[in-house]
């Protein structure tokens, strides 16, 4: 087993590095420091998406979009109540979705 970042680290790793460019985030929900999931909210030209880690067939993660606008604080709050260790952060960054990628690289 390969050796993870911890969530906690990671979380304001990404903040650190959206507000260097200019964006905002924030944390949404805090889930466990050490090994809680990650999901992320978007926010980009007026659209809301959330976004969950999935396994690819390579072995890292990919993200999935599993809610958009209204339907994400009900996607969060059944999350939560299923994964209280679940972190939701929001990203407001032009290209959210690349940032992501290049963020979280072949995790």
């Amino acid at each position: 087993m390969t050796p993870r970042l911890a969530s906690g680290v990671r979380v304001a790793a990404l903040l650190r590095q959206v507000q260097g460019r200019g964006g905002f985030g924030a944390v949404l929900a805090r889930g466990d420091d050490t090994a809680g999931s990650i999901a992320i909210v978007t926010r980009d030209r007026g659209e809301t998406r959330l976004l969950e880690p999935v396994l690819g067939m390579a072995g890292g993660y990919d993200w999935r979009e599993v809610a958009t606008g209204d339907a994400v604080d009900g996607w969060v709050a059944r999350a939560r109540r299923r994964d209280p260790d679940l972190w939701v952060i929001e990203l407001d960054i032009p290209d959210a979705a690349r940032f992501i990628a290049e963020s979280f690289g072949d995790d």
